[in-house]
């Protein structure tokens, strides 16, 4: 779908949609140049979201335990490694190989996050530790077959980081004024 057409859906329900917000922000990315009209519909778009035409439907807002508690275990094995040795370890890489091996602790409030740590140490913290470890013999042992390959990024500072920044800066605005927490 175009950006044009994306705007006008958006103009026509009266809310953008997380995926349709993805979707512009994938045309931003992978274009060389936008035309006049993109950026026309974009001006459009913004100027909607600003006067509350158009509202962001939010995103479901929740963490997984598991990474911040692998990455914690990762950091400090790696930085004990490295301190011995010449070898440098990628935490990134390492941190994904044991996540692919642990269960998920998804929570999405501030007492769910506390909840799933506690029980995490409680009763996973010996095998978090041992699928660090794991990863970390894999990872030592492993050649470097693909020394191309590029790692996940961040994005770019185009007009896609421009218009998600304004829409997380004036739509819950808008939603937050409104009675009931949706605006037609």
């Amino acid at each position: 779908m175009s950006i044009e057409k994306i705007v006008e859906q958006a103009l026509r329900d009266g809310y953008l949609t997380p995926a349709m917000e993805a979707e512009v922000g994938r045309i931003c990315d992978t274009a060389s140049e936008l035309s006049i009209e993109e950026y026309m519909a974009l001006d459009r778009l913004m100027g909607a979201l600003l006067t509350g035409e158009v509202v962001v439907l939010p995103r479901k807002q929740f963490i997984n335990v598991m990474e911040e508690l692998v990455l914690t275990e990762a950091i400090t094995r790696v930085a004990e490694i490295e301190t011995t040795s010449d070898r440098a370890l990628d935490v990134g890489d390492i941190a994904a190989y044991a996540l692919n091996r642990l269960p998920p602790l998804y929570a999405t409030t501030e007492e769910g996050a506390n909840y799933q740590r506690q029980r995490a140490k409680e009763q996973l913290q010996d095998l978090i530790a041992s699928q660090v470890n794991e990863a970390i013999v894999h990872s030592q042992s492993k050649p470097e077959f693909f020394p191309e390959r590029q790692p996940l990024g961040k994005p770019s500072g185009d007009v896609l980081s421009q218009v998600s920044a304004l829409l997380q800066s004036s739509a819950p605005a808008f939603e937050a004024d409104v009675p009931g927490g949706t605006k037609r």
